[in-house]
């Protein structure tokens, strides 16, 4: 089963590669990948919605939705399943981005960024719907940056962003319950 998902992967990448790669294109692809290099730019717009007291409440729940995916996304699943970037194993493949180092699976750019587009999903509403659809479009373009780059394998991409819907879901539902259960003991 892993050798038809892995050689499915293969193909979908030369794909993209040879029919959705164009000159002027790659420059923003580009740049939609180094956009979310370590998560910066959800992180800085965490911060500056936590600063704001009317948005304060999404900059908070973006905040912990990225650090409680970062840490079951990107310190337990990458360093447990260590699969190695397509670049290794497609010699056809050709980078558009210097070469991360760190493992493939699952993609860290992506689970970040559908962990913060998460976070805005479940609780922006009314006049603020503008910034879960926006966050939302912006995740897609990250995530799918990374496939046309060449530095994830589709799998990488969809199981990242599911960790981060997924992550951001369970912070947004069941951290305002542990919060009060902390203000009751004290």
């Amino acid at each position: 089963m892993l050798e038809v998902i892995q050689s499915m992967d293969e193909a979908i990448l030369l794909f993209i590669q040879e029919n959705l790669r164009f000159a002027w294109l790659n420059g923003p692809m580009i740049f939609a990948g180094t956009l979310a290099n370590h998560g910066i730019f959800w992180l800085a717009l965490g911060v500056l919605l936590t600063v704001i007291p009317k948005t304060r409440k999404f900059g908070i729940y973006a905040l912990a939705s990225i650090a409680f995916c970062f840490l079951f996304n990107n310190l337990l699943i990458k360093n447990l399943v260590a699969r190695p970037r397509p670049y290794t194993h497609i010699p056809e493949l050709v980078m558009l981005m210097p070469l991360p180092g760190d493992f493939s699976f699952p993609s860290g750019h992506s689970c970040a960024s559908f962990a913060a587009a998460g976070s805005f999903l479940w609780n922006c509403r009314g006049k603020w719907n503008w910034l879960r659809w926006s966050a939302l479009a912006l995740a897609i373009w990250i995530a799918y940056s990374r496939l046309y780059v060449g530095v994830h394998y589709p799998t990488d991409v969809l199981v990242g962003s599911a960790i981060g819907l997924l992550g951001s879901w369970i912070v947004c539902k069941y951290g305002p319950v542990l919060v009060d259960k902390l203000r009751k003991r004290t």
